[in-house]
Order: structure tokens, then C-alpha cells, then sequence
């Protein structure tokens, strides 16, 4: 599959197709650990994400499948067995089509373009380091799209695990997704359920995540910590990106929070 983790397309027990990111991919192990915590909290303030789950791919099957390699500058080098993370493919490869992008007069066929208000809520409170990735779904003979947020690996700055907060940050790269975005009205009801999530919910996630893909539990729970004493930032945040270069939002309507 595209994209610097060199994620492999592997169909696995529960018949799904799942794009599988390896431990020694070439971004960071904690890579791993960043989609499925930040996938999970998607999940639970109801954004569409494709469903995470841990994969297990074992010695077997890596040694009798040449294509399970990851690719670098001095050669290829095996993926690694264990345990993976595995984003479930939005549609059976059969049953459907998705796309990395739609040309802008074909956004008005995505039937949830309001959730891109939703998803921006959900990186400045991670802090995602990279552009915001989307793709965009359709069942065979459909007429309309839907999106789906995928790749939250750079969430908490990637490997460092830290939040070095800028307006551009975290965003998608076209205005375009945000035209419905009037006030802060249109961040509901991600908004609120960030601010309101019970702090046993944001553990819950983070306690679905291997140690391995991390290695220091201290680190885990000081990550959480800070997403919880984060959380009343985050207009701060979306605000920085309303006032920025980029002014996104050219049909906002009010002038405070």
C-alpha cells in the first residue's frame, strides 16, 4: 500500500481485507500504538473510522509470502512477525471502489462531509503532526461517497509522543471539506464528547494497546494524562486554525466562543 509505513493489503480470519501496519515499519514502532489509541477514541465520539483491530501475523506466513517485506535505502528487510495493527479495508475490494481524492464538484455527493468538522476536533486534541488523510467509499452501483479517516499515526507527533501544537496541523489539505463549517455549532457533537468522555473510557483504549508496540508503560500513562488535561484546549486549537493564513472557514457566522 502507499505511504511512508509501507501498510501491506492482508485478508484475515474474519474474512475481512485489513491494511496492515508492521512493527518495524520505517516511520516508528509506536506508529502501531498511535492509530489503534487514536482510532479507538474516533470510535467513541463516533467519527467514521475504519475498524481497528491487532493482527497477528505469524513466522509462517512471512516466510512463505516474498511480498511481506518492508523496503529501505540498503535493502529489503522482512516484515516482522507478532502482533500488527490492522485498519479493516472500508469496502471489500469486490464490492466497491475508494478513492484518495474527489475533485471539488464531486464533494457534494460525499454523504458525510459534515464529519470533516468532526475529525479536525479530533487531531488538534491529538496534536497529528501530518496532513489529515481521508478516503472516500462507494458500493458498487451507489451514486454517493462516503469518507472514512484513516491513518492516525503521526497523532501525539508520531514517534515522540509529545504535542507540539500549529494552526496547520492536523488538517486536511482542501478548504473545500470545511465550507459547512458556519460557528461552533458545527463541531457538535464531537466537541462536546471529547470534553465530556469519562476518563475510564480514554484508559480503556489506551489498555487495548501491545506493549510492545511502545515498550514503556510510564510513557503510556503520562501520553493519557495529557490527553486528558488537553481536552478543554481544543477550541484554542480549531480557533488558531480559523484565524490562519488558510481561512478555512469562510461561511463562519459568529465572532466568539
Amino acid at each position: 500500500m502507499r505511504g511512508g509505513a509501507q501498510g501491506h493489503l492482508l485478508r484475515c480470519s474474519d474474512g475481512h481485507f485489513y491494511v496492515v501496519k508492521f512493527q518495524n515499519n520505517p516511520q516508528h514502532p509506536r506508529v502501531l500504538a498511535n492509530e489503534l489509541l487514536a482510532t479507538r477514541l474516533a470510535e467513541k465520539i463516533g467519527l467514521p473510522v475504519p475498524a481497528p483491530e491487532v493482527v497477528e501475523v505469524s513466522e509462517w506466513l512471512i516466510a512463505h509470502t516474498p511480498e511481506l517485506v518492508i523496503e529501505g535505502a540498503r535493502g529489503n528487510a522482512a516484515c516482522r512477525a507478532g502482533l500488527q495493527f490492522g485498519s479493516r479495508y472500508v469496502v471489500a475490494p469486490a464490492q466497491g471502489m475508494v478513492f484518495d481524492h474527489l475533485p471539488e464538484q464531486m464533494l457534494e455527493r460525499v454523504r458525510n462531509l459534515e464529519a470533516f468538522a468532526g475529525i479536525l476536533v479530533l487531531d488538534k486534541w491529538t496534536s497529528n503532526a501530518n496532513g489529515r488523510q481521508a478516503v472516500f467509499w462507494r458500493r458498487t452501483r451507489e451514486r454517493r461517497f462516503t469518507a472514512a479517516f484513516i491513518d492516525q499515526g503521526y497523532c501525539f507527533n508520531a514517534g515522540e509522543w509529545t504535542f507540539p501544537d500549529s494552526p496547520l496541523r492536523g488538517v486536511y489539505g482542501r478548504n473545500e471539506v470545511y465550507r459547512q463549517v458556519s460557528g461552533w455549532e458545527s463541531f457538535e457533537p464531537w466537541l462536546s464528547r471529547i470534553r465530556e468522555m469519562d476518563e475510564a473510557a480514554v484508559w480503556s483504549c489506551a489498555e487495548d494497546v501491545p506493549v510492545e508496540w511502545y515498550g514503556d508503560t510510564a510513557r503510556m500513562e503520562a501520553l493519557v494524562e495529557s490527553l486528558l488535561k488537553r481536552r478543554e484546549r481544543v477550541p484554542e486549537l480549531i480557533l488558531a486554525f480559523k484565524n490562519s493564513s488558510r481561512t478555512p472557514f469562510p461561511n463562519w457566522k459568529e465572532k466568539a466562543i
